[in-house]
Order: structure tokens, then C-alpha cells, then sequence
């Protein structure tokens, strides 16, 4: 019994390696994106936005293509010290793996690069009372991703003119994360074909 589980922690150990030829900067496949993700990290030019209470805080907990290659974002976030759940059906524009989306004001969303099994970074565009802001939001596909990925993160971060003292590390910070991954209450099954 310990030799299965020293060989499964091994397993998970090595399927988050890093590799550059896995990476994806154009031509997505949005379909490969559908699944569950955890948030790993974020940066903004506002960093209010994205602390403790900041608008744009949000903890991913999966991202679906839905009807004519919409995304459906679902996350959630805090509210007056309450788990609030969201779910925002990002509209497609006409060029690959950007999004619109109205929340807050008029934004776009773009994803910047991708291991479909690893990771995502995407970028937002936010215009907030004639304020624009940018973000940017690094997902996992594991709850903590190695070093060599956030470092990725931050390459990307500074490529877009958002500093270290701009980015804020997410791990173990979600406070929802083991309701949200673990409902208590029953879930609402989807019928299957």
C-alpha cells in the first residue's frame, strides 16, 4: 500500500514538469481548455483589485466551452465574509482564444498561452468608470504548480509591465476551496447523452 501511493505521489510530482514544447501561444484549442482549474496567482497594475476584498479577487474552479465556442467562467469569490458563486459566459470575438465580457464595466479576455494539462494565463482588459486596468491570472490544473511555472507567471507579468510587488501568490488562500470542491449540499446532476 505505501509503494502505491510513493509511486502516485511520484506520478503527480512528475506530470507537472515543465516543458516548453507542450507550451501553446496562438491557434488554441479552447476545447482542451474545458475543465476544472485552480487559481495559482494573479497580478494587476491596480493591485487593490485583486487583494483581500478587491473586486477582481476570484478563485477559478472551471472554465467549459459552451454553445458557438463561448467560454463559461465558473469562479467565486468573497462577499460580506460569504462564499459567493459566479458563473459569466464570456462572448467571442472574431480572432482566436479572445473573449468580451461584461462584468464591471466593458473587458476582454485573452488567453495569453496554455499547457492545456498544466496551465493557463490569461489576460484581462478592464475598463471600470472610464479607468482601464489590466490583469493577469495564472490556473493550474493541480492546486500548486512548481516554481518553474510561476516563474513562467512572472516572465509574462513582466512582458506586460506588472512588477513582483503587482503579483499575489494564491496558494492555500482560497477560502472556499474545500466547500467548493467538496459540496456539502447535493449537487444538481446534468443529464448525459
Amino acid at each position: 500500500m505505501a509503494l502505491l501511493l510513493l509511486s502516485l505521489g511520484l506520478g503527480l510530482v512528475c506530470a507537472q514538469d515543465f516543458n516548453p514544447q507542450r507550451i501553446v501561444q496562438r491557434n488554441y484549442d479552447v476545447s482542451k481548455v474545458s475543465g476544472t482549474w485552480y487559481s495559482i496567482s494573479m497580478a494587476a497594475d491596480n493591485r487593490k483589485r485583486i487583494e483581500e476584498d478587491g473586486d477582481l479577487r476570484i478563485f477559478i474552479e472551471s472554465i467549459q466551452v459552451v454553445e458557438d465556442g463561448r467560454l463559461k467562467l465558473s469562479f467565486h469569490f468573497m462577499l460580506h465574509a460569504e462564499c459567493t458563486d459566479v458563473a459569466m459566459v464570456c462572448g467571442k470575438t472574431g480572432k482566436n482564444g479572445e473573449y468580451t465580457i461584461n462584468y464591471l464595466g466593458e473587458n476582454s479576455l485573452r488567453i495569453l498561452e496554455a499547457d492545456y494539462q498544466r496551465y493557463v494565463i490569461l489576460h484581462m482588459q478592464s475598463s471600470r468608470n472610464g479607468t482601464a486596468s489590466q490583469v493577469l491570472a495564472l490556473y493550474g490544473r493541480f492546486p500548486e504548480l512548481k516554481s518553474s511555472f510561476l516563474d513562467r507567471f512572472d516572465k509574462a507579468c513582466k512582458s506586460h509591465g506588472l512588477g513582483p510587488e503587482k503579483i499575489i501568490r494564491f496558494s492555500n488562500q482560497d477560502p472556499c476551496y474545500a466547500r467548493s470542491r467538496y459540496p456539502s449540499r447535493p449537487s444538481v446532476l446534468e443529464p448525459t447523452g
